[in-house]
């Protein structure tokens, strides 16, 4: 078994996106950003909110002054702050308001992931859950045109929730279990 320090959470993360995330097709826009090499992950060390909303605007910046041909979108890997799911959510209102405070409203935006995402209104063991299910806490970086460009190129983007939710439930709690093992 490996020691806890000796847990890498950006080869665990790598690991999750193409095991569950492109694996599974939960995200069916993934595997070509991935395949080009255009995710950039960062494994942040900050211990405190601040210092997590700081690096996050640090990264937003960042993303916007990059050509996406270098970097489409960006996995902010945070497993030492916010560990508990319902502090991270509380946090997503922040990390919005750090988006729109930098004019990046309609270039930029954050999504999330957390393992022990819960959506509202499920049961915490709701298999559904699994969508936005991470190793780690960690914030996704996404650019507005390519979320666009990528929903128009899908037959029915409206349709993938739906799917993820009846792939999920066939592969079940200990399928998910074993992706990882």
């Amino acid at each position: 078994m490996t020691a806890e320090a000796d847990i890498d959470p950006i080869a665990t993360t790598r690991q999750w996106l193409e095991r569950a995330v492109i694996g599974l097709n939960l995200c069916p826009f993934a595997k070509a950003v991935h395949a080009r090499g255009q995710v950039r992950y960062v494994l942040s060390e900050a211990t405190t909110t601040q210092a997590l909303l700081e690096q996050l605007g640090e990264e937003l910046l960042l993303l916007r002054d990059t050509p996406a041909d270098d970097v489409d979108t960006t996995l902010l890997v945070h497993p030492l702050v916010l560990a508990d799911f319902l502090d991270y959510n509380d946090f997503l209102d922040d990390a919005d308001a750090l988006v729109e405070a930098l004019g990046l409203e309609g270039e930029l935006q954050v999504a999330s992931f957390h393992p022990d995402y819960r959506f509202a209104g499920t049961d915490a063991d709701d298999i559904g859950n699994c969508s936005n299910r991470a190793p780690y806490p960690t914030l996704h970086l996404l650019r507005e045109d390519s979320v666009a460009r990528a929903v128009a190129a899908f037959p029915d983007p409206d349709a993938i929730v739906e799917r993820n939710l009846e792939t999920l439930r066939k592969l079940g709690a200990e399928g998910w279990r074993r992706l990882f093992s």
